[in-house]
């Protein structure tokens, strides 16, 4: 099909999270009524592919999350990074930051699991989580009462730039000396203050 790249360009443009192939053969079956096979449908991606790699365009075509999505190339992240802090005026707080990492690890994990590894309630994290979008409701526990077990969602991925949960850095890296910024603190400093606070 003649323009068969660029209408699979437009239609990965005009979506707010990544489009599975799947998704995009369907709709490209659905429009023209007629049936494009997978290996058209990878053709023409990579063509698109080619063709934002580019040094004449800020952003490219890349796999994540399950599917394709448009996104800056690192050159430019400063400058979004700028933008980005001058707009937006409501961050994650830490608790919710804790609370998100150990849905990410430990998922899927319900809210007592949760609060048993933060040592404080949850319930204020899990909610704006949830309001954002980052996590969702996978299911219930089978346990007594059975509780509702939570996981990180599509957007998660799509904010991180992660293609899968294997992608999620692993404890080891965090280890690694070469991953270090600084001196190491003296082996006789103390540390004040606890890994999770009451939220209000």
């Amino acid at each position: 099909m003649e323009k068969l790249a660029q209408h699979i360009e437009a239609l990965v443009f005009a979506t707010d999270t990544p489009v599975s192939h799947e998704d995009i053969r369907q709709c490209l079956d659905e429009t023209f009524g007629t049936e494009f096979s997978e290996e058209d449908i990878a053709a023409a991606v990579n063509q698109v592919k080619a063709r934002y790699a580019a040094d004449d365009f800020a952003i490219e075509l890349v796999e994540i999350a399950g599917g394709l999505h448009f996104m800056t190339k690192g050159a430019y992240h400063p400058v979004v990074g700028t933008w980005l802090k001058q707009t937006t005026k409501k961050r994650l707080s830490q608790a919710a930051i804790e609370t998100l990492a150990v849905i990410a690890y430990k998922q899927p994990v319900s809210k007592t699991e949760i609060e048993q590894i933060r040592g404080v309630s949850s319930d204020y994290s899990l909610q704006k989580l949830l309001e954002k979008e980052l996590v969702s409701i996978t299911g219930r526990s089978d346990g007594p009462g059975r509780p509702l077990l939570y996981g990180t969602s599509i957007k998660f991925m799509d904010y991180f730039g992660l293609r899968n949960l294997s992608d999620l850095p692993r404890p080891k890296d965090f280890k690694d000396p070469d991953t270090e910024i600084g001196e190491r603190a003296p082996i006789e400093e103390v540390v004040t203050g606890g890994v999770g606070e009451m939220e209000n």
